[in-house]
């Protein structure tokens, strides 16, 4: 079998930031992956499922409210690594279009208090597996991260510009 994208990505020089994974033509319209990296792979710890799972819920909710950019937000979900997240776009974008949407949506997690959205036996299959406050932190980090944002956080290591 051929390896798949984001196998070819070389994760030993992979740092935090926010990358774009890959463009997809699904008939006449382009669909933008996005990597939003969180931690440096195999160099620190993963962030673990229930602040992964919190930033999941609250990502979703605020991505699908988001009044410019929810018609086009056709997914977003954690990385099985759990280094990170995918955000995926309806449109040809590129990281520096994405940046102020993943910013003020990791702004809205690491200031967000409170019950977090779909987080009961009703609505989620795992709800009790959530931890908000670490989620603020990792949200917190990766908005300090992406205010600073340069080539280094929006290319991939070797990626022609």
């Amino acid at each position: 079998m051929e390896k798949i994208t984001s196998f070819t990505i070389d994760h030993i020089r992979l740092k935090p930031g926010l990358y774009v994974s890959r463009k997809d033509k699904v008939g006449a319209e382009t669909v933008t992956t996005l990597d939003l990296r969180v931690t440096s792979p195999n160099d620190e710890p993963v962030m673990n499922t229930a602040e992964v799972h919190a930033i999941e819920h609250l990502a979703a909710t605020y991505l699908r409210n988001q009044p410019v950019w929810k018609e086009k937000v056709l997914y977003f979900g954690p990385m099985g690594c759990r280094t990170g997240f995918y955000l995926l776009l309806a449109g040809d974008y590129t990281s520096q279009n994405a940046l102020p949407l993943v910013t003020d949506c990791f702004r809205f997690i690491r200031d967000y208090a409170g019950e977090i959205p779909g987080a009961s036996a009703r609505d989620c299959g795992n709800y009790l597996d959530m931890n908000l406050p670490m989620a603020n932190y990792w949200a917190g980090r990766y908005v300090n991260l992406l205010e600073q944002a340069d080539r280094t956080n929006l290319y991939y290591p070797g990626e022609e510009l």
